[in-house]
This record gives structure tokens, sequence and C-alpha cells, in this order.
């Protein structure tokens, strides 16, 4: 029996595809729910999954595009997969006695030509010296340390080439890379987009992680990041400030009264942004469990695009790269996005006295149309008020270990 494989929606109004690579050859044997290829959307980079196991014939070439519904192969489902056989226990080995080394061939038979001596490959790797640079003078060829040494000796590595080879390398973009790009590209042309900024001092919130990272992970079986800290004071903060969390649509404003945070992830295909939902009814513990889970999937190529839907603000670490300092790009049609930075110890001003403090660097962009200068700024001086006093923020005059371990 012939099982067509068809090309599914990634979703609403994505009509077309790209096949961006196939993992399986022409004629190879597949089983169930084996990935046999990755398509790009305008959104994502999907896998599709063999439903049966069988003989896999390729219809559509990788880099074409293809409609939603295309039959893109089939499998010949009559040919079965064969189950991988239980090694076998080996046999006992025979004991052959060796023969007197007097017997042996000379060294042509154990060493190859080229092959150092370890004396001599040793100085070839702290020299950053090839084989192929080296002509052997031992028997078969076998390089030597005098051979190196007399190598050395002659200049090898004091010379810089004459020539560099300048070589470019062309690739098609994805259908993922020319929309994100066509995005930007109608942020910056159809937003009044500004951005505004302010520092954190990340001492408190860096010694209540340092006090209770191990009984966090002990209780919920995950790390405790910086990332939950601040997706939880970006909940606080929107519904101190709605426009922040809201969206233009036409000639009409949509204000939200939950918080579906978007964390952007860097991933091989390009920046992705999944939603976790409902963010300001989460514990610390699940929001690290929505970020870990939502980073792996889009990492992998397992994200979805209702995965990355919906989201109402946004934020960005450059930090994790070593950005002191950026101006984030809004993530249409959202109003705002959040910038985090790396920590850097800094000499700031504490009660008349110049202490030595970690400060991270803090921008939030937003849409100028929505959103004023008062609701910018006192959004991103509320973030700041919550990260610096962590306790406030998560204890709400409870006892701090309680709320924050659940228990």
């Amino acid at each position: 029996m012939l099982l067509e494989i068809k090309v599914p929606s990634p979703g609403e109004s994505i009509t077309e595809v790209e096949i961006a690579n196939w993992l399986k050859k022409e004629g190879d044997i597949v089983s169930k729910d084996e990935e046999l290829c990755e398509i790009d959307s305008d959104k994502a980079t999907l896998t599709i999954n063999a439903d049966e196991g069988g003989k896999i014939s390729i219809k559509v070439e990788a880099g074409q595009k293809v409609n939603v519904g295309d039959i893109i192969a089939t499998i010949d489902t009559s040919v079965a997969p064969v189950a991988a056989e239980k090694p076998s226990a080996p046999a006992p080995e025979k004991v052959v006695a060796e023969k007197p080394k007097a017997e042996v061939p000379a060294q042509s038979a154990s060493y190859a030509s080229g092959t150092p001596s370890p004396a001599a490959a040793k100085i070839m790797a702290e020299n950053g010296i090839k084989s192929s640079d080296v002509k052997g003078s031992g028997p078969a060829g076998r390089i030597t340390k005098g051979d190196v040494t007399a190598l050395l000796a002659n200049g090898f590595g004091n010379k810089q080439p004459d020539t560099v080879a300048r070589e470019q390398k062309r690739e098609k973009m994805t259908s993922l890379r020319k929309k994100i790009s066509q995005r930007l590209v109608s942020v910056k042309n159809e937003t009044a987009m500004l951005t505004t900024f302010n520092e954190v001092d990340m001492s408190n919130v860096m010694q209540l992680r340092k006090d209770y990272k191990d009984k966090f992970k002990e209780v919920h079986g995950i790390g405790l990041g910086f990332m939950s800290f601040f997706t939880k004071a970006v909940t606080i903060a929107l519904q101190k400030f709605p426009a922040v969390n809201a969206m233009i649509d036409g000639e009409e404003i949509i204000y939200h009264n939950y918080s579906d945070v978007g964390i952007a992830v860097s991933t091989p295909k390009g920046l992705m942004v999944p939603v976790i939902r409902g963010a300001e009814n989460l514990s610390l513990a699940e929001i690290e469990r929505g970020i870990a889970s939502m980073a792996a999937k889009a990492r992998d190529g397992k994200i979805t695009v209702d995965d990355m839907s919906g989201g109402t603000f946004t934020i960005t670490n450059g930090g994790v790269f070593g950005s002191m300092l950026s101006t984030p790009i809004l993530n249409p049609p959202q109003s705002a996005i959040l910038g985090m930075h790396n920590i850097v110890e800094r000499p700031i001003a504490v009660n008349g006295k110049v202490e030595i403090r970690p400060i991270m660097y803090v921008a939030l962009s937003y849409d100028h149309r929505i959103i004023d200068g008062r609701e910018s700024v006192g959004f991103l001086y509320t973030i700041k008020e919550l990260i610096e006093n962590p306790k406030r923020m998560l204890f709400n005059g409870k006892k701090g270990e309680e709320v924050l371990l659940n228990l």
C-alpha cells in the first residue's frame, strides 16, 4: 500500500511552504513517527513525520516551494522496517601465541607513510604542524622528531603566506528569514518607535537567588534564573500601565487584562519568540519550566506557530551574548518590548558614598502612537523598583521561603 505524505498546515493564513531539508534519502526504509523532512514557513520551521513505516519515495526536492496539502512523498508500507536485532554474545577469543618480534617485518608493517612518532606528534601539535607539511625520513616514511625540528629551524610558521584566499559564499534566504526581515523593516516604517533606558542594581535579587537556588531546585527540579524575576516584574508593571500591554488594530486600541509574555530565543533558524501564556498567574517555578520547555522546542525545531502566536509583550535578553546596551525592536503587533543586558560591576552612589554594585542596563522600546512618555518611563521605573526589592515583589508580607518555594 502506498501512503501519501502531504504538507500539513503550519497555521492560519499560511498556504505555501518550502522544503528546507530532507532528513531521509530516496529509497530509505523508515519507521513510524520517524522524521522525514523540515519545512520552512513564514512563521516557523516544522518537521514532517512518517505516519507508517516503509520505503520512502521523494516527490519534491529540497528548496522547492509547495502548497499546503501537496503530496511531497509516498511510503510503500508493504516494505516493513527491519527490526533491530539483539547483539549476540561475542564468541570466545582464540588465544594465539605471539610470534617472536624478530619475525615481525620491519616497521613498514606498523606505520603508514607520514605517521609521526610520539615525540614528533607532540611537537607538531604544539606548533600547528600537519603531517602533510613534513617529509618523513624514518622507516616507511615515518616522521621523526628530527624531521620536525629541522622544519622549524628552517622557519616554518614564521612566514605569512603571499596571498590570502578571498572567498564569498551565497545562501538562499529561508522563508522564515525573509519574513523576519520584512517584519523588522515594517516596524521601523509603520510605528513611532522610541526607546527609554534605566539601570537596575541587581544586588538584592542576586542575593535572594543565591540564598534559595539550592532549595528551589530541590523542591521544583529546575534552576532559578533571572528571567523569571523579570517576567514576574513585567506582569505587575503591565497591570499598573495597561497601555504598554495594548496594541493598535486599525483605528482601535485593544487592551488586555492578561499578560502573555513572549521570550525571545536565538536559534539556528533565526530569532523565535515563544509565548508564556497567563504569566501573571504563574509562580517562578512555572515560569522557569515554561521558558525552558519553549526554548528547547525552539532550538530543536519543534516549535509550532501556536506556540509563538498571541503574545501581548516581549522580553529579550541580549546580556547572554555580552550586550551592554541596545535598543530592542518591537515585535508586531505588540506595542512594547523590554531589553535586558549583561550584569557588570559599576561604581554608583549609595547614601552619599561610592560603592561597587552589579548593575544591569534595561531598555524599553515602545510605540509612541499608543504609549506616552509618562507611561513608558513609569513602566520601566516600576521594573527597576521591583527587581531592586524582590522580597516585596514576591513575598507580599508573608514568610519569604513559603511563597517563593510554594511550600
